[in-house]
């Protein structure tokens, strides 16, 4: 039995390694609240949550796809998904039922275990299989087609009345039926547990003794007082059970795995739920993005806003309409305080969501798949003094370098800003040229505007810029447009924000 609701043909791995690109891509792009807004203060949740959206970002077009479709159906079917979780979940919490787990270390106690906590799982059984008989007409994705035939093909009123057949002969309540060989020093060898006898039999064996015919065979009987002979018989009892307890015991870890694997697969969709549902009540759109090879250079979207900034306010965001389909780079300049950094945290999340096969926040997403994702944003000074920034900077960058795939994305906000503007143009233009050239994709949020304008006067056409939208008075509408770098930020108007009022009261 298998789940197969991330992948198609394999299981989903919670103990993946995650990629070294982790530990900026947290930071950077705000996923800690990404990940809490999906866990809804779930600890499972949540590692799942990380486990699927940071996992490596080699997840092919195929895959992607076929969780969208699930995804459709979750959203589609809310309710019933929150039950098959809750199913799930109860599966794996039947382990914890009853007292026979201090006893599991001996074949009988084995067999006790496995009994009871097959008992157990056959009536959670139950309840999937009744739920996939009402349900499944609502549901189209392949995966959850897939998952509820076979809970309708195995689960069966028959296959259910067998195992409980199965589990009244493992009681022996008329004692154990074990065949044996001699061996070499007439010792005990082969030991086989038979079919317990069938009540036909014991009503012959009964008219039989009652009538005085016996066939030819041996009896004995142990004296009360023989511990040596109780010891002797209940260790031949413990062999004859031994392969039947392993065999039982393997089919209810079959089960409680098939449980756990639900669970967590059903986990990363009910973080999905929880996410979907926090931005329904604000209002904020969401579409079903549409990925591309990766050899392709696709990169258009309507109202794409940046989700753990709406996480955090109770207003919408504002989103921006970009394309740059056919482009590898796109450098971002304009106003500080403009909306760079903001639009550059959404193009990381979107990325990101869409290869885990999530929704993306916008009103329409479509972007090739990345082979890897980094991030190489400013940093603070060093506290223990060991480097200075731009020294930081450089090694940062050399160690993204090393780990480089083919159609990798890099996101860079104001970087190789610790130098002079001249200095960090330089090495800016140096590093895009090489990437470019490699036809990486590159998005760069820059305030150094040689660097900027002298790529802007190459005029090459797979490379696009953007500006943060400054009304005149200076107001910031968070949008950006297509146009050429300038050559001012406008900090004047952070000043006047900022100390106009205080200037104005000292006059």
């Amino acid at each position: 039995m298998k789940a197969f609701l991330l992948f198609r043909d394999r299981d989903f791995d919670p103990n993946q390694t995650i990629p070294w690109s982790e530990e900026t891509l947290t930071p950077d792009l705000g996923l800690d609240t990404l990940f809490g807004a999906m866990a809804n203060r779930d600890p499972f949740l949540l590692s799942i949550a990380k486990g699927v959206v940071l996992s490596r970002l080699d997840n092919d077009l195929d895959t992607i796809l076929y969780r969208q479709k699930i995804l459709k159906d979750c959203l589609r079917n809310p309710a019933v998904v929150r039950e098959l979780y809750r199913l799930a979940v109860e599966g794996v919490e039947c382990e914890r039922k009853g007292t026979w787990v201090f006893f599991s270390k001996y074949p009988a106690g084995i067999l006790s275990r496995a009994i009871e906590l097959l008992n157990h799982l056959i009536e959670v059984l139950k309840k999937l299989r009744t739920v996939a008989q009402h349900h499944a007409v609502s549901f189209e994705s392949e995966g959850f087609r897939t998952l509820f035939a076979m809970l309708e093909a195995e689960l069966s009123d028959e296959y259910f009345a067998t195992i409980r057949a199965h589990l009244k002969e493992l009681k022996f309540r008329a004692g154990v039926l074990i065949s044996a060989q001699l061996g070499e020093g007439n010792k005990g060898e082969t030991y086989v547990l038979r079919q317990p006898l069938t009540k036909q039999h014991w009503l012959l064996t009964w008219i039989q003794h009652f009538f005085g015919i016996r066939e030819p065979g041996y009896t004995f009987v142990l004296d009360p007082r023989d511990e040596n002979g109780a010891k002797a018989l209940s260790e031949l009892n413990e062999r004859g059970l031994n392969l039947v307890a392993n065999a039982l015991g393997q089919s209810t870890d079959h089960i409680l795995n098939f449980f756990r694997m639900l669970k967590s697969e059903l986990a990363f969709y009910g973080g999905c739920l929880n996410l979907q549902e926090q931005l329904a009540k604000k209002g904020e759109p969401i579409c079903i993005p549409e990925p591309a090879l990766a050899s392709e250079r696709k990169h258009s979207f309507r109202g794409l806003y940046d989700i753990c900034l709406s996480l955090h306010l109770r207003q919408r965001v504002v989103g921006n309409d970009v394309d740059a389909d056919e482009k590898n780079v796109v450098i971002i300049t304009g106003a500080n305080q403009g909306g760079k950094s903001t639009f550059l945290r959404s193009i990381g999340l979107a990325q990101l969501m869409m290869q885990a096969g999530m929704f993306v926040a916008a009103e329409s997403f479509s972007a090739n798949i990345s082979r890897s994702l980094f991030t190489h944003y400013k940093r603070e000074e060093d506290a223990t003094m060991k480097s200075g920034k731009f020294d930081e900077e450089l090694k940062r960058m050399s160690e993204i370098a090393g780990r480089l795939t083919a159609d990798s994305m890099l996101l860079f906000n104001e970087s190789f800003a610790a130098t002079n503007e001249r200095e960090g143009s330089e090495i800016a233009r140096q590093i895009v040229s090489a990437l470019l050239e490699k036809g990486f994709k590159v998005f760069f949020v820059t305030h150094q505007y040689t660097f900027a304008s002298g790529l802007h006067a190459q005029r090459l056409k797979n490379t696009l810029f953007l500006r943060a939208e400054r009304e005149s008075d200076g107001t910031r509408t968070f949008k950006l447009v297509v146009a050429e770098p300038l050559q001012t930020s406008y900090g004047e108007d952070l000043y006047n924000q900022i100390f106009g009022e205080t200037a104005a009261v000292s006059a």
